[in-house]
């Protein structure tokens, strides 16, 4: 068997995997300085709900090695499908337990629309939330949900800020 390929056909090098063909380019705004990379257990269902659902577009990808980088405005996560590599203990769903990941949008409501109409379960209904930031308040509506492998991604649109609400 070939020592750079599995079962399933993606790359097990490493190095190769980082250097297989692909398409598209670097994100037009650049990297951000943190990009979350998800391994996810089926890359085709993943991309699915994060473009069609999240409003997420591939910026680029590299097929062979089961990999797309996503962006969505000034968002970027990049979704690999699991090869065993960078996976400190057994992988158990819900993955990222203990993490949300916070994107903030211009408008929830054509996400929210797309999950409705599909069906997908929300973890945390919309809801208004006022976080204290110094001297102020800062305000989103926001929801949460689950990808397909569990994990959590907390969507927010800004509210503005306001003075501080009394100390209780």
């Amino acid at each position: 068997m070939d020592t750079n390929s599995t079962a399933t056909g993606s790359l097990a090098d490493p190095r190769a995997r980082a250097a297989s063909p692909g398409t598209g380019s670097v994100p037009k705004e650049g990297f951000a300085g943190l990009v979350p990379e998800l391994s996810v257990s089926d890359l085709r269902q993943s991309l699915s709900f994060w473009c069609r659902l999240l409003g997420f577009e591939v910026a680029y990808d590299r097929p062979l090695a089961r990999f797309a980088f996503l962006v969505r405005g000034r968002l970027q996560v990049m979704l690999c499908e699991r090869n065993g590599r960078w996976e400190p203990d057994e992988m158990l769903r819900p993955f990222g337990r203990g993490v949300n990941f916070q994107m903030t949008v211009e408008r929830l409501a054509p996400i929210l629309a797309a999950l409705e109409e599909t069906g997908w379960p929300l973890y945390e209904q919309p809801s208004e939330a006022w976080y204290r930031t110094g001297d102020c308040e800062g305000g989103q509506r926001e929801f949460l949900v689950q990808d397909p492998d569990g994990y959590l991604l907390r969507f927010a649109e800004d509210l503005g800020t306001r003075p501080p609400t009394k100390d209780r």
